[in-house]
């Protein structure tokens, strides 16, 4: 399978996106920084989270953050170091509903 939908919740990646927004992701896409990614949470890995790829790499690990550095229970590298790249899910390829807004780069 090479995609995957992912529902957004919590308010981590505001204004970017919102909860309730459904997303695509690639599951082989290569990352780039500022790319949207899905990773799995380190220390709870059937959790997955969307964030921002701001650097690093697959040799020294994924730094993620969020766009809403004050959103109520939001983790981000910032909480748990670079991730490694056996967590990282993909890259966000299309925001598909609802149809309110677009998926916009930071």
């Amino acid at each position: 399978m090479g995609f995957l939908r992912v529902r957004v919740t919590g308010e981590s990646m505001l204004p970017t996106l919102h909860p309730g927004d459904w997303l695509v992701v690639r599951r082989t896409a290569a990352p780039r920084p500022g790319d949207l990614v899905v990773a799995r949470l380190p220390d709870d890995p059937a959790r997955l989270i969307v964030k921002r790829l701001i650097g690093g790499g697959p040799e020294e690990g994924w730094w993620l953050e969020s766009d809403n550095q004050r959103a109520p229970g939001r983790r981000d590298s910032w909480d748990f170091g670079p991730v490694p790249a056996a967590l990282l899910v993909g890259r966000v390829v299309l925001r598909y509903w609802p149809l309110r807004h677009g998926l916009r780069p930071r």
